[in-house]
């Protein structure tokens, strides 16, 4: 019996921790032969390119496919879409997979949806159905339609993406590949490792011993003219506190020149002697950081997902992760200053939260690659309501 050949499309540098153990149970798989393809911000070096972790961590990449256009605008965006487009029809062309699988909400996902789609391969799409208010919402929704199966992270999800018309026979509550990494991070006990001296980064190297901060904002593509003046607002909010906190470098997205302008322009005009800045670090070591800090601040769905499961507090700033599925770890803000102050003085005066399974408890790589090798492959489906 041949094995299926499952193509997964890694196009930002997130989206690689987030489907890390879906690869190695893929991998690990009698019926199944993995097509790793890399492609868009996650082979940028200036975003914190994903490439060294994936190879350190044994998997073998089929295909690279550089298509992001310079520019950080809507345009860019868009014209980034249509070369993935171009470029991943001539790769799956050539690997020719049995089923494609596409990650999340990210415009570079669109390029994989249209051309698996168009090209008669079955798609498959791991956390559809979830809702933020903003332009990756749109284009979630679009790949739910353009989608075969679709392994969602929530019960929420699953019922939004029946009722969006989907078959049930095909949508799946996995729970979030992501808590597979955060089930195992909760059992790891401190801060295992240094990292200033393991990945660099920039800036002071305060000392982490008695608590510590970490911050990741990205731009919102929906108010992406805003950014700067977004991230303005937290800037101010952690240098007036002063207590050490780790940066880490938004994602390539409308607005991100906005946002990296205004941090370099605010750390030239102030010391920001309780500040560090990484660009990237393995999906595992950053649970791990997060796991022992005080707290996240900014807007990364990493503080929806995986800090819900291992209980870190959290501040969600603005409407980047509207209307998501929350535990009881997360406080939401607007862009103001003084409501950040206030907040993370909560926080850290509240200590850890609760455990929520929301997102799942763990087993999710294993699930999607049994599911992926049993299910009927289909080239066209018709709305079933």
């Amino acid at each position: 019996m041949n094995k299926r050949k499952i193509a997964v499309v890694i196009t930002a540098r997130p989206s690689y921790s987030r489907v890390k153990t879906v690869l190695s149970a893929i991998q690990d798989h009698q019926d199944l032969e993995l097509q790793l393809i890399i492609a868009a911000s996650a082979l940028l070096d200036r975003y914190g390119s994903a490439i060294s972790f994936i190879e350190k961590d044994g998997f073998t990449i089929a295909a690279k496919v550089f298509n992001v256009l310079e520019g950080e605008n809507l345009t860019a965006a868009a014209k980034t879409t249509g070369i993935g487009i171009l470029e991943l029809s001539t790769v799956f062309d050539n690997l020719k997979p049995d089923l494609v699988v596409t990650v999340a909400d990210r415009f570079e996902t669109m390029a994989t949806a249209i051309s698996a789609s168009y090209m008669n391969i079955p798609l498959a799409h791991i956390q559809g159905g979830e809702v933020t208010g903003n332009i990756d919402e749109k284009v979630r929704h679009s790949i739910t339609k353009l989608s075969d199966y679709h392994f969602v992270a929530s019960e929420s999800a699953k019922k939004r993406v029946i009722k969006l018309g989907e078959n049930p026979q095909f949508v799946f509550n996995t729970g979030c590949p992501s808590i597979d990494i955060a089930s195992e991070v909760a059992k790891i006990e401190g801060l295992n490792f240094d990292p200033y001296q393991k990945y660099g980064g920039v800036g002071a190297e305060p000392d982490l011993s008695n608590g510590y901060l970490v911050v990741m904002q990205h731009p919102v593509t929906t108010e992406y003219q805003d950014s700067r003046k977004h991230i303005e607002e937290t800037l101010y909010a952690i240098n007036e506190l002063k207590i050490p906190t780790l940066w880490f470098w938004p994602n390539v997205d409308a607005g991100a020149d906005g946002t990296s302008t205004g941090i370099r322009s605010f750390r030239e005009k102030n010391k920001l002697e309780n500040v560090h800045f990484f660009k990237n670090m393995e999906g595992s070591d950053f649970l791990i950081l997060l796991n022992n800090s005080q707290g996240l601040i900014g807007n990364s769905s990493v503080g929806i997902r995986e800090c819900a499961y291992l209980g870190v507090p959290v501040i969600n700033i603005g409407s980047r992760q509207n209307r998501r599925d929350r535990g009881t770890n997360v406080v939401d803000v607007d862009y103001d200053k003084q409501e950040i102050v206030k907040a993370i003085q909560t926080v850290i005066s509240n200590g850890k939260s609760n455990q929520s399974t929301i997102y799942g408890g763990g087993n999710a790589g294993k699930d999607i690659a049994n599911l992926l090798s049993k299910v009927t492959l289909q080239f066209h489906k018709t709305i079933m309501y």
